[in-house]
């Protein structure tokens, strides 16, 4: 693996992400754009690998556009559903209160760690691209269908949650439609499976186990920091009760049928 290459990452996305905390700062006060600094860092890093690293051309080029469409799909419902012409995300805003005077230090820290994000994600497309056997072995295809299933679920969790909200008569209700009623979080559990394609495709390469950085980590945020919790949280408090029973008949992460 090209490792000098790797660490060019740092250098190019830190820059960007601080721009983007000079554009939440003093232009579009919204902390989502983190999130979409990271889109675009790891999609761009994508590409810059399939160009420059030395693997066979066929498997960097799928591995560069299998990571870039899922960060291009994520980068537009970031940017369509929680930056342009509505309300910061309420997590954004319960911390901004929870941190008080030291918060713009804190988002800053969290903008450029950013950076560091999309360095740690892109390890496995690294592994990836550096195989240099033009050969596709079974197991490449095989992740390559779990990237669908999972960037496609996703997107059609996410789908269904926009239609739901955009009923006004839904108000103050819970989501049960569609993959909705099998899990809690159906969004969430579909972004766990998209990081397990790398590790599906890199069975067999020397470095395979260095593709596990990707949904150790990204599960564990989901389950543990910043996704679940917090989104949890907030739903209690703005559905109460409601919730309350959602989370009783329903499964937090992996789905299955409801309970009675």
């Amino acid at each position: 693996m090209n490792w000098e290459l790797h660490g060019w990452t740092l250098l190019l996305t830190t820059p960007m992400m601080v721009g983007m905390w000079l554009g939440y700062r003093w232009v579009h006060r919204n902390a989502s754009l983190a999130d979409l600094g990271f889109c675009a860092g790891f999609g761009l890093v994508a590409i810059g690998f399939g160009l420059m690293t030395t693997g066979d051309v066929s498997h960097r080029l799928v591995v560069a556009v299998l990571a870039t469409v899922y960060a291009v799909r994520l980068a537009v419902h970031i940017a369509t559903n929680r930056i342009r012409g509505v309300v910061e995300d309420q997590r954004y805003r319960s911390l901004r209160e929870k941190w008080g005077n030291r918060a713009e230090f804190y988002f800053f820290v969290y903008f450029v760690g950013q950076a560091v994000a999309v360095a740690v994600f892109s390890v496995p497309l690294l592994v990836l691209m550096s195989n240099p056997d033009p050969a596709w072995q079974v197991w490449e295809v095989l992740g390559v269908i779990v990237w669908a299933l999972g960037v496609g679920g996703e997107a059609v969790a996410d789908a269904q949650l926009k239609r739901f909200r955009q009923d006004p008569g839904n108000r103050g209700k819970t989501c049960r439609r569609g993959l909705w009623r099998y899990s809690r979080h159906p969004n969430y559990f579909c972004e766990g499976v998209h990081w397990c394609t790398y590790v599906v495709m890199s069975i067999g390469l020397p470095d395979w186990w260095l593709t596990l950085v990707g949904p150790v980590v990204m599960i564990g945020a989901l389950l543990k920091v910043s996704g679940i919790p917090m989104a949890e949280a907030q739903a209690l408090a703005s559905r109460g009760e409601d919730y309350r029973e959602y989370q009783r008949t329903t499964n937090a992460f992996i789905p299955w049928f409801p309970r009675d």
